[in-house]
């Protein structure tokens, strides 16, 4: 499978992102509040661009199946929101007006262009590594079992095995509409990348 192959060849950047102090912060809790503040709010703003990447792909869907597809995964976007709508209310962060950081404009412009430029086998593509990568992580810091402390939510929820579904769903675009092997794999690195960015300019915040 496409998909999987293009997991397997990026394996290093998910093994990077684990072991970032941004994400193991999350996993023992000792994350800096303001870190994650920023987080929240930058991750907000970055949710939004990718619903509008999928709802792209959905008008540009060659079959009906495709199209709920899309929508489907929509909704699971707005569930995420809704997380991070808990989080900036408890910390005070306004969501409706979060000015994005580099690492964030240069994630969502790059998804953006390639959800107008292109078909959708590439535009699941490059948003696969969000969905496929926080299905990892979650997984990861979940086991043996999800700790108890201030960021347990996001664990829970991106260690679920509905979040596992909807980035299994996405992957299956790949594999049915991805025509371009060196294009994709450009793609997906190129992603990663971003996610990884994402993570080092959430955690820089916190001096």
């Amino acid at each position: 499978m496409i998909s999987n192959n293009l997991w397997k060849t990026n394996q290093h950047l998910a093994t990077a992102c684990l072991s970032h102090p941004f994400v193991q912060g999350i996993a023992d809790g000792t994350l800096p509040q303001k870190s994650f503040a920023y987080y929240v709010g930058q991750d907000a703003f970055f949710l939004r661009a990718f619903a509008r990447a999928y709802s792209i792909a959905a008008a540009k869907s060659p079959e009906w199946k495709t199209f709920e597809l899309f929508h489907t995964l929509v909704g699971g976007v707005k569930e995420e929101l809704e997380l991070h709508q808990s989080y900036a209310a408890k910390w005070g962060v306004n969501l409706e007006n979060i000015t994005p950081g580099f690492a964030t404009r240069r994630y969502t412009d790059f998804l953006l262009a390639t959800a107008w430029g292109n078909n959708i086998g590439a535009i699941a593509t490059a948003m696969t590594p969000c969905m496929r990568l926080y299905a990892f992580l979650g997984q990861q810091l979940a086991t043996p079992e999800i700790p108890e402390h201030q960021y347990s939510d996001w664990i829970c929820t991106y260690s679920s095995q509905e979040f596992e579904h909807l980035a299994q769903k996405l992957e299956k675009v790949i594999n049915s509409y991805a025509d371009n092997i060196q294009e994709v794999e450009s793609i997906y690195c190129y992603a990663m990348l971003c996610e990884r960015d994402f993570f080092e300019a959430a955690w820089e915040i916190r001096i």
